[in-house]
Parts: C-alpha cells; structure tokens; sequence
C-alpha cells in the first residue's frame, strides 16, 4: 500500500455516517445492530474516543471507546475496531489501537478494556501478543443470542474481558516496537485443552479439559481458524463448551491469559497471577 495512513479524530456527521458503511460491509450486520450515527456524535461530546485511519483521502477503518469504569478508576471501554477488506493485512488496526492508546493516555485514563470473542484466533493474538493486554475474564454469553454476534446458530456469545493497562512498561516496550517475543516450547508444555488425536485439520475435536494442572505455565488450545468450521457449528459448539470450562476454572484459580500462540496450532498462554 503506497499511499500513506493517517489517524485522526472523526467529528463530523458526513464521517459517522461512513462508519454505518464499514459496519456493513466487515460485519454484515443489518441495520438493527449498527452502532448509529447519534450514538457516535454525543459519545464523541462526552468523552468517547473516536478515530479514523485514512488511507489517501478515504476513510478505510476506525475505532471506537467510551468512558467507563473499571479497577476503580476511570478507562475507555473500546467497543468498535474495523477495517474495510480492501485496506486489512496492512497493520491499520495495530495503528488505530495505539492512537487510541495515546489519546487515553491524555485523558489520565490507566486502562482500556474491550470484549471480543476468545475463539476469534487472530484478535487474541492481536489482544494478548502484539497490544501486550491480558485477560482474567470469560463472560459465558454475554451479549445472548444474538444472531448477528454468533459463530454459528444458536452458538453461545461467549467473550473474554481484555484488560490493556496503558501506563504498563509491558505495553510501552509493544508501543517502541522493543519488546522481545516470548518463547514457549509448545511440545513440553502441559495442556489444558488440545485436539484430540487424529482428525483431519481443520475438522479436529478437542479433547476433555484438565482442570486440576498447577504448573506456572499451562496452554490452552483453540481451533487456527473457527471460520474455517462455518458449515459445522457441532464442532464450534464442542471447543466452545471446552473453552469456556477451561478459561472460568483456571481464571478462578488466579491464572491469566498472558499471551497467545498463533502458529501451524494456536494456544492460549495461562500464567499464575
């Protein structure tokens, strides 16, 4: 992509509805489930953080937060993150992401936080590898049954809480691109949950969870690519199950989610808190 990006507040109602676009098209969501143009103008008034990042003179993504609360202090909620198609594999999320970092550093904010869905491989490794955030949360259907939120039908909307703490040496080092990339050897880690034996990829199954590891590091896998299971919501169905019983029992033992391992298998990288 020749043309160079620029990342700058969006504040006018001709930009807003543009993003009711971009909606459309990365989500096909139908129109009941955009976030509109009104919400858009008072949470930009009212603190919100509102970004597009153009590439040439077009509006090709942006992100979206609100004022919130959270550890007791004040943070931004980051709700909406989107790229259009034509404009994606050229690191304008991971731009938006740290513009908005910036911004809330300004506004005295320690964290942003953000919910995504935990079988979504590329925004984990996004989330917990290149942003440096962590996770401690897993919320079992959050949004309900939301068809236009779901992997599948009548697939739970299961989420996990992102915690990004700004301020962080951890996120700093991300934000100057020094920090060190962690190793794992995959191989002789212990696993909460892997695919079982056999199976043609990417059709694998999971096997039954082990909840009762009490290593300092333990792994937890989840299907490379779930869209890839589209046409078989069994499956999607059966990590899920898996997933949701592994994260909830090891975040309740005092494990976070401290990494993601996104290779020819992908692993979440539980670490005692």
């Amino acid at each position: 992509m020749a043309e160079r990006v620029r990342v700058k507040p969006l504040d006018s109602f001709g930009e807003f509805e543009k993003l009711l676009h971009i909606q459309r098209v990365v989500w096909k969501h139908e129109d009941i489930d955009l976030t509109p143009v009104h919400q858009f103008a008072i949470s930009r008034r009212m603190g919100g953080i509102l970004l597009g990042a153009f590439v040439g003179p077009e509006l090709a993504g942006f992100v979206y937060s609100f004022p919130a609360v959270f550890k007791g202090g004040s943070c931004q909620h980051s709700h909406l993150l989107a790229v259009l198609p034509n404009f994606q594999g050229y690191g304008l999320g991971k731009a938006l992401k740290w513009a908005q970092r910036e911004e809330a550093v300004k506004r005295g904010c320690r964290f942003i936080t953000w919910t995504y869905d935990p079988l979504m491989t590329r925004n984990a490794n996004l989330n917990l590898q290149t942003l440096g955030a962590v996770s401690r949360t897993y919320f079992p259907n959050f949004y309900g049954l939301v068809p236009a939120l779901c992997l599948g039908p009548g697939i739970p909307t299961d989420r996990m809480l992102i915690e990004w703490p700004i301020r962080g040496r951890r996120v700093k080092l991300r934000s100057e691109g020094k920090a060190r990339k962690p190793e794992y050897d995959t191989a002789a880690l212990p696993k909460a949950q892997e695919r079982k034996p056999g199976g043609e990829a990417p059709f694998n199954r999971p096997g039954r969870p082990n909840l009762r590891l009490d290593d300092e590091v333990v792994l937890v896998e989840v299907p490379r690519d779930i869209k890839a299971l589209a046409g078989r919501p069994d499956l999607i169905a059966e990590w899920q199950t898996g997933l949701r019983r592994t994260m909830i029992a090891y975040f309740g033992r005092g494990y976070v989610a401290d990494h993601f391992l996104f290779g020819d298998r992908a692993f979440y990288v539980l670490k005692k808190g």
